[in-house]
């Protein structure tokens, strides 16, 4: 199951209500100043039912920009826990922006959205929404960005985050398959699937048994 990390600036955005992500599926980390020297009875209310799956961090020193290195810090050091998490900012500064840009063209899936309101819900079923019915800080749907990426775009999502996952990748075609449908939006049809595996084998990245076994090749 994947992870979502709600990633909360709290000098931006001071939601009173975070029940809603009151599932296992949600983590939810409010990042608050440094001059804050206690914490609002709102957030002490709205944090306790959620038990181990929230947390709060007060950050170190101050400036216009220092809560926000916290959170980049944090999503870089979450990412090498868990490679296949998706990060939400809830924040109204537009300075996480070029941040976004960048994880994202790395195959990081994260988003800044305003407030909670626009949060990732769980199904009846307990599983993720899709990232499609998200939408971002300009109002347009998350999914847009990512469908129109070509296929060498997304072949270099593809290998950086397998990359990242070290000794961790996905040994069979069936979970490679599972793995690569998660880092887009639109679930990807299982001729696209195809398509994206052989150029994979194309480039020497891979190795397909009769088995459907997937081994990986060591650059030297």
């Amino acid at each position: 199951m994947i992870t979502n990390y709600i990633l909360i600036d709290f000098e931006n955005v001071q939601p009173k209500d975070l029940s809603v992500f009151d599932a296992e599926q949600f983590k939810i980390i409010v990042f608050i100043g440094a001059n804050q020297k206690k914490v609002p009875v709102e957030l002490a209310r709205a944090l306790q039912p959620l038990g181990s799956k929230a947390e709060y961090i007060q950050i170190i020193g101050s400036g216009s920009n220092a809560l926000d290195f916290h959170i980049a810090f944090y999503i870089g050091w979450l990412v090498k826990q868990d490679s296949s998490a998706h990060f939400y900012i809830i924040s109204k500064d537009k300075g996480f922006d070029p941040l976004i840009r960048h994880l994202k063209a790395k195959g990081i899936p994260v988003s800044r959205l305003l407030g909670i309101s626009n949060r990732p819900l769980a199904n009846p079923k307990n599983k993720i929404m899709p990232v499609a019915q998200l939408r971002d800080e300009n109002n347009i749907s998350l999914v847009k960005s990512t469908n129109k990426k070509s296929s060498s775009e997304k072949i270099k999502i593809i290998i950086e985050n397998l990359r990242q996952r070290g000794s961790a990748k996905p040994r069979t075609v069936k979970t490679l398959s599972s793995t690569i449908n998660s880092l887009f939006p639109k679930k990807l049809s299982d001729k696209e699937l195809t398509v994206l595996i052989n150029a994979l084998k194309n480039k020497k990245f891979l190795t397909v048994s009769d088995a459907n076994q997937v081994s990986y090749i060591v650059k030297r």
